[in-house]
């Protein structure tokens, strides 16, 4: 069985360096869980950089942190793109320019707003993935549709109707149990036990649990229709 204490944690240079890339950067990352939480699921988190800035700020949910008696959200230093305990990281939604400082201001306000900030529960939430949702709601321009493995963005933190976490639409959500999401990013999802079925139609694909999404990326970008700004045809 692996050691997460000996697991990988080496950035994988797709971060862009802040000595090179002066501009404000907010990146959206998702890799697998470590251990057996991987096969079903990933951990996401949320990277900023503000205009100049030497370094980036890694915002996310630990859930080991409640465990030993400390708060959930951490915001910390580390590489934005390291490997989580050995899993390859990739990226979810990006933005670049000045523009970004602003979302930067609305992503630590959401975050200082998390309803959940001393709570984690791997399954159905609230966890990393709901913490991520929550922000992404307040930042539509992020559009972020978070894949189907990412257990728990499904976890109501806003009533049982809410946006969809990319802010194209809709969700209706019961105790982040059973629901349903329809959304110009998400298309049609439906949540079972925490378990997302889906399609995609704006880029081919189903959406399934475990598998991820399931399409044809390689054949779309050959054909020349590329992925939207700021997003990545992934397979998480």
């Amino acid at each position: 069985m692996a050691d997460w204490r000996t697991a990988s944690r080496e950035p994988v240079g797709i971060a862009p360096d802040p000595a090179l890339h002066p501009e404000a950067i907010v990146q959206v990352y998702a890799a697998r869980a470590f251990g057996w939480r991987g096969v079903f699921g990933v951990h996401t988190w949320i990277a900023t950089k503000r205009s100049n800035a030497p370094a980036y700020r890694v915002h996310e949910v630990l859930g080991w942190r409640v465990y030993s008696g400390g708060r959930a959200v951490v915001v910390s230093s580390r590489p934005p793109d390291s490997r989580w305990f050995g899993s390859m990281p990739e990226i979810l939604a990006e933005a670049r320019g000045p523009h970004v400082e602003a979302m930067i201001d609305r992503i630590e306000a959401a975050i200082a707003d998390y309803p959940y900030p001393d709570a984690y529960t791997i399954w159905p939430g609230p966890n990393s993935n709901t913490f991520v949702a929550y922000v992404a709601r307040a930042v539509p321009e992020l559009t972020l549709d978070l894949p189907p493995t990412a257990i728990g963005k499904d976890y109501p933190v806003n009533g049982v109707i809410a946006k969809a976490p990319s802010g194209t639409g809709l969700q209706f959500s019961l105790k982040g149990l059973f629901g349903l999401i329809v959304a110009a990013d998400e298309g049609f999802e439906l949540n079972f036990l925490g378990l997302t079925f889906g399609v995609d139609l704006a880029r081919p694909a189903l959406k399934l649990p475990i598998a991820g999404r399931v399409g044809l990326p390689e054949v779309l970008e050959s054909a020349g229709e590329a992925p939207p700004a700021g997003k990545r045809w992934g397979t998480l």
